[in-house]
């Protein structure tokens, strides 16, 4: 019986065996342990053991590949928190190259504010171009559409025969006259013809009757006309060419000065006189006019500076924190590239501008937080800009502005070839990389798996006979025992 005993024993120490060399073979993946653990060949395996194989054989592999999936996965997640935390600091980036691209536009610095003294003169619109300055202005004439109108008659009346010629400037157009057309035709008639010089023809029905009145589309001398009638025309469409060749408002220019400097318009939208400058006059009069430079969009264009930078820097110290009581460190601490990109930026925020009488950002109230942002004195800013808003465009544009500079710097940063680019595709070859890594170990853990299967096998195949061996040793050895006593 002891040496039945000892089968048992025998059968535990290959199992123990077979465990201990299990423990260095190669490795594999934490997937392909599962997946075998679930097949019936495992679940088989224990039966002329009594061990618990398949969880042998899951710890077995779980244990060999602890170490290399652990580094996988760690180095995994350490790179694409750094990804995220590379592009939400290019997102940053982006939104204060927008603000420095506003900074520095021509545009936001030739916007003006023009007015008169005396409004009721009329109104001013600036373009870019524009110069800031005073002048004085004096209107004696405004411009004026020449109007004649026909002597009164019943709306019923016929005109006569003949040809009314209407003439402005080298055009002219004839207009036939008909045995029925009343006044009211031949207003319709003269606004409808084709090569209509330029009139406009209305009727206005009075308390003497009808009369049509027939006035230059636009102002001015050179689009003042004349009416004749035609050879042969009855003695009404010529008493009626004669009306209208009679101006009641004679056609006239814009006549004014400007700093005493003699001006005519066509128009009273009176522009080139002022390069940048075009007046709507609408009345006589003398006005003095002023042309400033509107600070509102350089104010806008440093406030959203100030609010970019301030998303841009919060970014940054958020990417490399660390928090002492959680033991918990941003995604970038310590990376260089952040570093090298504060640094940077830090250097052109903190520099002079010597072209300009405004020769830093604290000039015009910007000054540094302890945390890195910026903090903007309204009132500062707005002494800077009304006492001399050019040394403030000098300060931030031109080849030295520090937006000018600035603005290269972040587009260096954010470019495809750039910094933080080149590290986002390099940690993306290393995701490759470790994708392939996890590939290899998944292929060698099943490996592994398949081995500890034939092992266990074998050893199931071994105690199988063992068994079988001992079972037919107890018969034999219970028969003799019987014989012995028998006799």
């Amino acid at each position: 019986m002891s040496s039945i005993s000892g089968v048992s024993s025998t059968s535990s120490a290959l199992a123990g065996a077979i465990s201990g060399a299990g423990s260095t073979s190669s490795t594999g993946s934490s997937s392909s342990g599962g997946n075998i653990s679930g097949t019936g060949l495992l679940s088989s395996l224990g039966l002329g053991t009594g061990l618990d194989v398949n969880s042998i054989i899951t710890a077995l592999v779980n244990a060999q590949e602890a170490g290399p999936q652990a580094q996988i996965t760690n180095q995994s997640n350490e790179d694409n928190n750094k990804i995220a935390g590379l592009t939400a600091l290019q997102t940053s980036l982006s939104g204060l190259q927008s603000a420095l691209n506003e900074l520095t536009s021509s545009n936001t610095y030739s916007t003006f504010n023009a007015t008169l003294s005396s409004t009721s003169l009329g109104t001013v619109t600036t373009l870019p171009d524009a110069s800031p300055g005073s002048h004085s202005l004096n209107v004696t004439q405004l411009a004026t559409a020449q109007r004649s109108i026909s002597a009164a008659q019943s709306s019923t009346a016929t005109v006569g025969t003949g040809t009314l010629n209407i003439a402005v400037g080298g055009k002219s157009v004839n207009i036939t006259v008909g045995t029925g057309d009343t006044l009211s035709s031949i207003a319709s008639n003269i606004n409808n013809a084709n090569g209509n010089p330029g009139v406009t023809a209305t009727i206005v029905a009075g308390v003497n009757g009808n009369q049509l009145v027939l006035t230059s589309t636009s102002t001015g001398t050179a689009n003042a006309f004349s009416v004749s009638a035609g050879s042969g025309s009855s003695g009404g469409v010529t008493a009626l060419a004669n009306a209208l060749n009679t101006p009641s408002t004679t056609a006239s220019n814009a006549q004014l000065t400007i700093d005493g400097i003699s001006v005519s318009s066509a128009t009273n939208s009176v522009s080139g006189a002022l390069t940048g400058v075009t007046l709507n006059l609408a009345a006589t009069g003398s006005s003095q006019l002023t042309v400033a430079q509107s600070t509102t969009p350089i104010n806008t264009a440093v406030n959203d500076f100030v609010s970019a930078y301030n998303t841009y820097a919060s970014t940054a110290n958020q990417l490399q924190s660390y928090n002492s009581t959680t033991k918990v460190a941003g995604v970038l601490l310590g990376d260089a590239t952040l570093s090298a990109v504060q640094r940077q930026i830090s250097h052109v925020l903190s520099s002079k501008v010597s072209t300009s009488s405004t020769s830093s950002l604290a000039s015009l109230g910007i000054t540094r937080n302890a945390d890195g942002t910026l903090a903007l004195n309204s009132t500062t800013l707005a002494n800077a800009l009304s006492s001399n808003p050019l040394s403030v465009q000098q300060l931030f544009t031109g080849t030295t502005g520090i937006a000018t500079q600035l603005s290269s710097l972040v587009t260096g940063f954010n470019s495809k070839s750039g910094a933080l680019q080149s590290r986002i595709t390099n940690l993306n070859s290393d995701l490759t990389k470790q994708s392939s890594q996890q590939t290899a170990l998944n292929a060698r853990m099943a490996v592994y798996q398949k081995q500890l299967v034939t092992q266990y096998t074998s050893l199931s195949s071994l105690v199988s006979s063992l068994n079988n061996t001992s079972s037919y040793l107890t018969q034999a050895m219970n028969a003799l025992t019987g014989t012995s006593s028998k006799g």
